[in-house]
């Protein structure tokens, strides 16, 4: 049976052209919902969104508390972190919320942690037999001895939407990096580089709370557009967050992010980057277990995993199945204007 009421959603991070923007929007086309929205930053474009109904300004000395006591005087029933690292944050203090009868909308705790560390959860992707680029967890410059050339330089920890992502075509490049994000207690990580001509591709698995995949969605990624070009040289690409191109059936592409899913045991919903090797195989070198950036592209498509997730949540019926319309799906940015004369805690 169908619940009448509108269904109160908080999104935890809602900066611009994010995760949470694109969260509200999915939920906007879905329906049936009342969509609020908090952020540390008075400036964060979704205060200014009119796919917010409100939004709130949270506390980063005391953030659980804040979140939490929006949450609580507003009748939230679901809390949907809307970026990285609101969702480390919430996923440390899940027993908080479910105590307060506020059901939070992410992957388990365990997969957070696993997936959090990229070192960590590509060595439990090779023991599941999966084919990854070489990886290698660097503690100090002498670990990059033996990693192939070219490779990326990146952090092990908090490496979304290519923050601090380089990529070394020598040993004494990569020294460079590495003891860039050394000296910023980074936690670098290196992989062998995966060229990008047989495709590049972000697909999200949606598990149910049981662990039973509920669907999966491909797009091969276009780079004809600066927005989803993070760094660009002749012999390589760094993709940005900001993904779009081709939507249609993948199916091994599909296939191989679904045995990934299922080996980490995914409780929600997960995003798998990868490329196809020179050999036609697909090479994950990024997983988040969240929602992706890319959910309102998704939800053009017909498959939107946001309310999809949320109704199982609540136990009610799906409205739709998951399943997507091929096509070109494309994106860009969006202004605005404040006229408030006073944004508190503005800068």
């Amino acid at each position: 049976m169908s619940d009448p009421s509108p269904i109160t959603v908080l999104i935890a991070g809602i900066a611009g052209a994010s995760l949470g923007t694109e969260i509200a929007k999915s939920l906007r086309n879905a329906g049936g919902y009342r969509v609020l929205g908090c952020d540390i930053n008075p400036l964060a474009y979704g205060h200014f969104d009119q796919a917010f109904d409100e939004t709130f300004n949270a506390d980063p000395n005391a953030y659980i508390e804040s979140v939490l006591r929006i949450a609580r005087e507003n009748a939230v029933r679901v809390l949907v972190p809307g970026g990285e690292v609101p969702a480390k944050l919430l996923a440390a203090a899940a027993e908080i919320f479910t105590a307060s009868n506020i059901i939070l909308a992410q992957n388990s705790p365990e997969v957070a942690r696993v997936a959090g560390d990229k070192a960590a959860c590509f060595e439990r992707l090779a023991a599941l037999g999966i084919a990854i680029p070489e990886t290698r967890a660097i503690a100090e410059v002498g670990d990059l001895c033996g990693i192939p050339m070219p490779s990326i330089i990146k952090p092990s920890i908090a490496s979304g939407g290519s923050s601090f992502v380089f990529f070394a075509r020598s040993h004494e490049e990569a020294s460079l990096y590495a003891t860039y994000l050394l000296r910023n207690n980074l936690a670098p990580l290196a992989q062998s580089y995966i060229p990008e001509a047989k495709g590049e591709f972000t697909v999200g698995v949606l598990s149910n709370p049981n662990g039973t995949t509920e669907g999966v969605i491909a797009l091969r990624r276009s780079f004809n557009a600066k927005l989803s070009v993070m760094t660009r040289g002749k012999d390589f690409l760094i993709s940005s967050g900001y993904t779009q191109g081709r939507i249609e059936a993948f199916p091994e592409i599909c296939a191989s992010a679904q045995r990934i899913a299922e080996g980490l045991d995914s409780r929600g919903p997960l995003n798998v980057q990868g490329r196809v090797d020179a050999d036609g195989q697909f090479i994950p070198f990024e997983i988040n277990p969240r929602f992706s950036a890319s959910t309102y592209l998704r939800t053009l498509a017909g498959f939107n995993e946001v309310d999809h997730f949320i109704r199982t949540l609540l136990k009610l019926p799906p409205r739709a199945t998951l399943e997507a319309r091929p096509g070109w799906y494309l994106r860009s940015l969006t202004e605005t204007l404040s006229n408030a004369a006073d944004i508190a805690g503005a800068t």
